[in-house]
């Protein structure tokens, strides 16, 4: 059985943890990273939040001018898709916490 003192320092190091947690995703998010394939012909940047923010194919890949199109349709429907992981991760999280009593204040890196 834990000490009350013990409990105390358990709960400190839980609480310092969840502070680094914050400080942590929040420097997550401001990451920027490129994707390629196709030897650079497609290249997609994505956010620390798993956000599309440029999709660019190259002009040599098309016939038309609907490259710009076609790549505003692949961000959109990127993001709809890591719009849907969150959502699905919520849901999840939400089915274990009715199993494992934790704190409202707990925030996980999803």
């Amino acid at each position: 059985m834990f000490k009350k003192n013990q409990f105390g320092n358990l709960m400190q190091k839980a609480q310092k943890m969840q502070e680094n947690m914050k400080k942590i995703q929040k420097q997550m998010k401001s990451i920027i990273v490129q994707g390629e394939s196709g030897a650079g012909l497609v290249k997609i940047t994505l956010n620390g939040e798993h956000h599309c923010k440029v999709v660019d194919i190259d002009s040599s890949l098309f016939k038309d001018d609907e490259k710009e199109i076609i790549e505003d349709l692949i961000i959109a429907a990127f993001n709809d898709a890591s719009r849907k992981i969150k959502e699905a991760q919520k849901k999840k999280m939400k089915e274990l916490s009715g199993i494992i009593p934790l704190p409202n204040n707990l925030n996980f890196p999803i």
